[in-house]
């Protein structure tokens, strides 16, 4: 295992963190296969994993209990265990210590090793932090149960800066980051940013949910003419420990397989270790993932909100996640399971949204299409040339 820098908290971490959000389950989400589960967190750890990465809501809050199991047996003593507190559960400052007390009986520790703000954004941003959160996580880091602090997020790069910004005592912060998220969310920017702090910086969604594990004909062509053979999860992985200023990736691993093909990618990763000719590569596969995506949205939302309740961004991030990443049966799934009255086929052309489209896209010219492929069960070629 290799084994990389933590910020300024001078911990050594290993380059591969095991995410606990997507562990092996039976017949749903909420119920997670113990015995394989346990098999495959001590496996990890045993081949030199010291960070588990986990929180209050995964799993159906299942998770947490399961990492606690996991980790008897001289396992706590290890690793290190990162939570995070569910800022949207919390209305009050009492809150603060109810669920990080819970957290504490779940995991059977007296202490979490790195605990997180969880996915905040502008919104939690501004409603825990007049209730006082970090003046009552400084107060848990002086009573030790928690050792170190930091936050997750999912915003713009702006309100990253401003979390940023807002408290000099924060150690490591964990974005959303990969090869197709450069210029999304905190983005490059950001890691750079929280680097220059010293800031650890962890890295979740590298693939991102499993996406980048099948890519379409087209881009694995690209991989498969290269003369350096490695899957694409590898290609993903090994493109972010490239980087210096990352901790440590984090993988949501499903089952032994998984578990043991990324222990030796993990093995193989370092800094700076990916030559001129692999860079321009991944750029290439980058080029070829954006051609696939049909509908040039950026999420930006100010088509927002629909006078007829459409959720324009949202059905276009399904749309294209079926052309980009070839899960067109994983998004008719995702389709059906939006609200009816915010589906594609509720749109009436009306055009109101197009005005403001910072991206001029025909978005009563699309609509009908995103229906077709989705909620019809058409393939793409329906979309014709003119609009690809």
């Amino acid at each position: 295992m290799q084994y990389r820098s933590f910020g300024k908290t001078g911990i050594e971490v290993s380059a591969l963190g095991f995410g606990c959000m997507r562990l092996p389950t039976l017949s749903k989400y909420e119920e997670i296969n113990e015995p394989e589960a346990i098999r495959m967190l001590r496996h990890a750890i045993d081949e030199g994993v010291n960070y588990i990465d986990t929180a209050y809501g995964y799993h159906g809050g299942n998770s947490e209990i399961l990492v606690g199991k996991a980790l008897q047996d001289d396992y706590r003593a290890k690793v290190f265990v990162a939570t995070k507190l569910p800022v949207w559960l919390c209305n009050e400052p009492a809150d603060f210590d109810r669920l990080l007390n819970e957290q504490l009986k779940r995991l059977q520790t007296n202490h979490v090793d790195f605990y997180l703000l969880h996915s905040l954004n502008k919104d939690l941003w501004d409603k825990v932090y007049p209730m006082g959160v970090l003046d009552w996580a400084e107060k848990a880091l002086a009573d030790g149960r928690i050792r170190h602090l930091g936050f997750s997020f999912h915003d713009k790069f702006e309100v990253f800066m401003e979390i940023l910004n807002a408290y000099d005592k924060w150690e490591f912060t964990q974005i959303q980051y990969n090869i197709l998220n450069e210029n999304e969310q905190a983005g490059t920017a950001g890691l750079k940013a929280a680097a220059e702090r010293e800031l650890a910086v962890v890295v979740m969604e590298p693939l991102p949910g499993g996406k980048l594990a099948n890519p379409p004909a087209e881009v694995r062509a690209l991989y498969d003419q290269y003369e350096h053979k490695r899957t694409p999860v590898e290609w993903a992985l090994q493109w972010l420990w490239n980087k210096p200023e990352v901790s440590i990736a984090l993988s949501g691993m499903s089952n032994m397989e998984q578990t043991e093909q990324n222990l030796e990618y993990a093995k193989r990763s370092g800094c700076d270790n990916l030559s001129d000719s692999e860079l321009a590569l991944i750029a290439q596969v980058v080029d070829k993932y954006n051609e696939l995506c049909l509908v040039p949205c950026t999420a930006c939302k100010y088509c927002m909100p629909c006078p007829h309740g459409v959720d324009i961004p949202g059905n276009f991030s399904i749309f294209n996640d079926g052309s980009m990443y070839n899960v067109l049966e994983n998004s008719r799934n995702r389709y059906k399971g939006l609200d009816q009255d915010k589906r594609a086929s509720k749109c009436v052309a009306c055009r109101e949204c197009e005005s403001k489209c910072p991206q001029s896209i025909p978005i009563s010219e699309w609509m009908p299409l995103v229906h077709a492929v989705l909620g019809e069960g058409e393939a793409y070629s329906c979309v014709p040339d003119s609009m690809r």
